[in-house]
């Protein structure tokens, strides 16, 4: 069975780069890393190194005060290379325009990132 790793975070106001309170992608692309990185220590016993992105996809926006849950899984297990699919989902909402501390869960959460890219664990470093 492949590995799986998943984090669920709420999107803090430092976060929030452009006007309205809108988040930069690349804050989905540091969780996507942190995902990496707890499949890499499942499954090789070390952190190993992102080497590159194949595709990457931002599909919604995301705001300051959403709960992103960030899902990866290993597809592929090469020599040192390991082939990782993510997935962000917005799963609350903020709703700043009912009032500052407004929010709601989604009845489907909506799918706000999506890429795939490798990891590498050098063999000396591996320890499972």
């Amino acid at each position: 069975m492949m590995e799986k790793a998943m984090i669920r975070i709420r999107v803090s106001a430092h976060q929030a780069h452009y006007g309205g309170n809108l988040v930069d992608g690349a804050f989905i692309l540091q969780l996507f890393g942190d995902v990496a990185t707890e499949l890499l220590i499942k499954n090789d016993g070390d952190e190993g190194l992102f080497r590159s992105y194949d595709s990457i996809d931002f599909l919604a926006p995301v705001y300051a005060g959403d709960y992103l849950e960030v899902t990866g899984w290993i597809t592929k297990i090469g020599n040192t290379s390991r082939k990782m699919s993510f997935e962000a989902y917005k799963v609350i909402q903020s709703l700043p325009h009912v009032n500052a501390s407004a929010a709601e869960v989604l009845a489907q959460p909506v799918l706000v990132a999506k890429a795939s890219g490798t990891c590498i664990v050098l063999k000396e470093n591996k320890r499972i």
